[in-house]
């Protein structure tokens, strides 16, 4: 895949909400960008703006949002999307929008097990169903000190490191791995003993994997993949401070931007889905 040439500004939209997070920090590395101007609306209020004729405005959209739970309550409840959010959200990917999903993004919308497909994997509060399979809760360890790896050459990773070091929160969570393309990987364990269970977390009891036994996950965390006409990238990266002055990922995530809202990234999506891959 040819680099690309990133000349001229690109317009995006960042969805926020249902996550807490260091919101100057955040905001800061958008500012950081060269190249790159940037609106941040919250859910809900962000959802009108899949309307096609307000997306287009924005040559694409970053989700660091996570709507469809409702802590307020323990178990927490799931809460389905708008029917005409999902059917706008549907379209754009038909027209070829570009989006990059960050971080607790992968844990929106659970109730919608198309969103899943769309991401390209899921991450559980509650254990649940993913692809017709019953699945436990997923795992979660803030902080962590691991080494990154890219895994291949593609605009997404050009002027990053072959390896890394970084520290962030990391997930035991399910990634849909033949239908992703995967970019970057961590090397750290992804086994329960080095994890903690979400839906003990949200029912109050933080930092416990007691009687829980989830499966040997995945250590990737970072793809590409298309849907639709769409190109998306998942970077999971991007729990707080630790991550966003990270250059590496800051140089990820521009990467990102701009090939998703770049003509060669819709190109390429295109081409797989006029070929099915």
């Amino acid at each position: 895949m040819s680099i690309i040439d990133y000349h001229g500004d690109k317009n995006i939209l960042v969805s926020v909400k249902g996550h807490p997070y260091p919101r100057d920090a955040f905001f800061e590395v958008f500012e950081s960008m060269a190249g790159i101007a940037y609106t941040a609306v919250e859910q809900p209020a962000s959802q009108v703006f899949f309307r096609p004729d307000l997306a287009r405005d924005y040559d694409a959209f970053v989700l660091y949002d996570m709507p469809g739970i409702d802590f307020s309550r323990q178990p927490p409840d799931l809460v389905a999307p708008p029917e005409s959010f999902k059917a706008d959200f549907l379209r754009l990917l038909d027209l070829g929008h570009g989006f990059v999903f960050l971080h607790h993004a992968i844990a929106a919308w659970p109730e919608w097990p198309e969103y899943a497909e769309i991401v390209g994997g899921r991450f559980l509060y509650l254990p649940g169903t993913v692809r017709n399979k019953p699945c436990l809760d997923s795992g979660y360890r803030h902080a962590v000190p691991y080494q990154a790896r890219v895994l291949r050459g593609h605009p997404v990773t050009v002027g990053v490191d072959t390896s890394f070091p970084v520290t962030d929160e990391l997930y035991l969570y399910e990634v849909f791995e033949d239908e992703v393309i995967p970019l970057l990987s961590s090397d750290y364990d992804f086994d329960r003993d080095h994890f903690f269970s979400a839906r003990q977390a949200v029912m109050g009891n933080l930092y416990s994997n007691a009687g829980w036994d989830h499966p040997q996950g995945s250590s990737c965390i970072g793809w590409v993949k298309h849907y639709g006409n769409s190109p998306v990238v998942y970077l999971q990266m991007g729990d707080g401070v630790d991550a966003y002055e990270n250059p590496h990922f800051r140089r990820l995530l521009s990467n990102a931007i701009h090939w998703v809202a770049s003509d060669d990234g819709r190109r390429w999506a295109r081409e797989r889905n006029r070929e099915g891959s």
